[in-house]
């Protein structure tokens, strides 16, 4: 799991795409008691992250670029946009998924993850560069007498001492160029380490379940089983399929020493050329769209075999009912679509003579969650360090997760209709990964997923069941490990709705683990709203003391 350990984060080395989930995705945090977490309270601080440059008018008639004007900031930091240049498929995309019963959506920022549409990006596009949270936030800052920022440092540990009010946070144990030393904190410490290493430093602190801390040998100052539970992550499987060999990707620069040079010659002299084209062809599409009425019964039938396997905590409980709402026909997008030419697919190796594009099939509302904690100690002269990767067990596919698994399995045959559908089709020549059942590159790949049985329905579901286990892998968008708990406390989060751990002063957790359900977007732009919202809670609480 790549992490951002730059100057910025994440922020730094994402995909840039920018969207928000559906209204009812942050309604559903607020209702299972987070107060002020709902989408109209969200949404002033969405407005408040970003400046979206809108835009022309001929680029709205000649890409379907619409948007509207109440749903996008003006005075944010980060700077926002649609791509100027699209790649060759992209005139096709809209038309494709229209034909498919797939509307255009008018805006994807407007709390209805539904439809078809062009991805906006973190861009700044007055100088084509990404707009990111050290060149939007900190950059201009900079300056300031009371901002230090530390540069190659690692935190090691949250100190947390007790006083007349219980436990509290007083500083930060690091390490900076191979020295150890204390930064001391006056008002409180601010965790921002994100959805891997929140939970980390909070265990290594002496925060979470007592089992994990005890088997890593460190002493058990508050208790909490929710720390580093509830990891939930958006899915993904990659379809490639053999295009027609006049097109261009990616693929073919990077390969080209002449043309990669030329393209770099592009960007650098005018800020041009195709290392300004970014994939930007997005559908979201619901269970309904993708399904036929049968296979509808029969994930119905399927999901009530595993309820069971669900706790009963408020989460667990939203999850039950995310189920139920998955499989009603509904303009909600649960599963994404990104289209663009190039192999994408690290399963694949591309022929060198031959041209390729990829469909990546994302699952929105995963019901797989997962772990992400310290490991145990091998002796009692053993110890446990920040320094160290945790152990992350998505659980991917496990429990009710063998839901997903269904769903993914229905969303790639659905990839494969897409393509079929004119005018998309009169570019594509055929899949070429995962292999098709009769395709002889299947070879040692079918042995490797098990014995097929007779019948050929079931011989098909083990085989669609053996190429999602195998060639599923993450979309980076991990969240949930430091979850807020809403109405049911620490039983069942980690931080409240101002986003203060549980059982300590003085400590918060800012970033993506603090969101408890997983959302129908790619996250940057919710995590900058979840930041702006902390930061004005603290200033809030701050004035209060």
């Amino acid at each position: 799991m790549p992490r951002g350990r730059v100057l910025g984060g994440t922020s730094a080395l994402n995909f840039m795409a920018w969207n928000r989930a559906h209204r009812h995705d942050y309604d559903a945090w607020a209702d299972l008691g987070n107060a002020g977490w709902g989408w109209e309270d969200l949404l002033p601080y969405f407005l408040r992250s970003e400046t979206f440059h809108p835009p022309s008018a001929a680029h709205q008639k000649d890409y379907k670029s619409s948007y509207q004007a109440e749903f996008n900031g003006t005075k944010g930091a980060i700077q926002t946009t649609h791509s100027k240049e699209y790649g060759p498929t992209h005139q096709y995309w809209h038309d494709t998924m229209n034909a498919l019963n797939i509307p255009s959506s008018e805006d994807s920022l407007a709390g209805a993850n539904y439809g078809a549409w062009n991805m906006v990006c973190s861009i700044d596009p007055r100088q084509q560069t990404r707009s990111y949270a050290a060149s939007a936030y900190y950059a201009p800052i900079a300056s300031r007498k009371n901002l230090h920022v530390f540069t190659n440092t690692t935190v090691l540990k949250v100190l947390l001492e007790k006083d007349d009010s219980g436990l509290r946070a007083t500083g930060a144990s690091v390490c900076h160029d191979q020295h150890i030393g204390e930064l001391k904190a006056r008002r409180e410490v601010i965790l921002s380490a994100g959805t891997i290493q929140s939970p980390q430093l909070l265990e290594i602190s002496g925060i979470g379940a007592r089992g994990v801390l005890e088997a890593a040998g460190i002493e058990v100052k508050f208790e909490n089983k929710n720390v580093g539970e509830n990891l939930q992550d958006h899915m993904m499987f990659a379809s490639i399929y053999e295009v027609l060999p006049t097109l261009s990707s990616r693929d073919n620069i990077i390969g080209n020493p002449i043309l990669r040079a030329a393209a770099d010659h592009a960007y650098q002299t005018s800020q041009t050329g195709p290392w300004t084209v970014l994939p930007c062809s997005v559908a979201y599409c619901s269970v309904s769209d993708i399904t036929s009425e049968k296979e509808r019964c029969a994930l119905i039938s399927f999901s009530k075999g595993l309820e069971h396997q669900l706790g009963d905590d408020s989460i667990n409980a939203k999850l039950r009912q995310h189920v139920k709402q998955t499989l009603i026909p509904t303009s909600h997008g649960r599963i994404e679509y990104i289209f663009d030419l190039g192999n994408w697919c690290p399963f694949f190796k591309s022929d060198p003579d031959k041209k390729y594009a990829t469909m990546l099939q994302i699952l929105q509302y995963p019901l797989s969650q997962g772990s992400v904690h310290i490991r145990a100690r091998l002796d009692e002269a053993d110890s446990v360090s920040a320094e160290e990767m945790p152990i992350l067990d998505p659980k991917y596919y496990l429990g009710m997760g063998q839901f997903d698994k269904k769903i993914m399995a229905l969303a790639r045959k659905f990839a494969d209709k897409i393509c079929q559908t004119e005018p998309l089709a009169g570019i594509i020549k055929g899949r070429v990964f995962p292999p098709l059942p009769d395709d002889s590159n299947i070879g040692d790949r079918a042995s490797d997923l098990g014995t097929m049985k007779n019948d050929e329905t079931e011989k098909n579901e083990q085989l669609d069941d053996g190429l999602m286990e195998r060639y599923t892998i993450t979309d980076w968008h991990p969240i949930g490990t430091c979850a807020m708990g809403g109405s049911g406390g620490a039983r069942d989060g980690v931080v409240d709705e101002h986003l203060r751990v549980y059982g300590v002063h003085g400590l918060r957790v800012i970033d993506a683990s603090i969101m408890p359900l997983q959302i129908g977007a790619h996250p940057q732009a919710t995590v900058y709203a979840i930041a702006e919202k902390g930061a004005a809670m603290i200033i809030e609480d701050w004035k209060r003391t």
